[in-house]
């Protein structure tokens, strides 16, 4: 996303990054998770879990902002998101540019 602007800030600004874990065999597969993810890391799989849901699954490795929707959205406790790191919010800008 290009804005036309930037914040002066720019050179601090750190983005959060995280791996999603998910606990196949507690999932009932509402699909809360997929439906609020602000980054669409997750999508419902096609396999079934022992309990005959659906359980989602990641599409989108590393491009998760470990924002913990999924987490404090989830009714079983079925996912939960770890931080992996954070990356300047610069060098991300470059690669979006190219």
């Amino acid at each position: 996303m290009r804005y036309w602007r930037k914040p002066l800030d720019l050179h601090e600004v750190k983005i959060p990054h995280g791996e999603v874990v998910i606990i196949d065999d507690r999932c009932k597969g509402c699909g809360f998770c997929v439906e609020y993810c602000p980054k669409d890391v997750l999508i419902m799989s096609e396999r079934f879990n022992k309990k005959g849901y659906h359980p989602p699954e990641v599409v989108k490795h590393g491009e998760c902002v470990n924002c913990n929707l999924c987490e404090m959205i989830c009714p079983d406790f079925a996912i939960f998101s770890i931080q992996s790191g954070e990356r300047e919010a610069v060098g991300e800008e470059k690669e979006v540019a190219n």
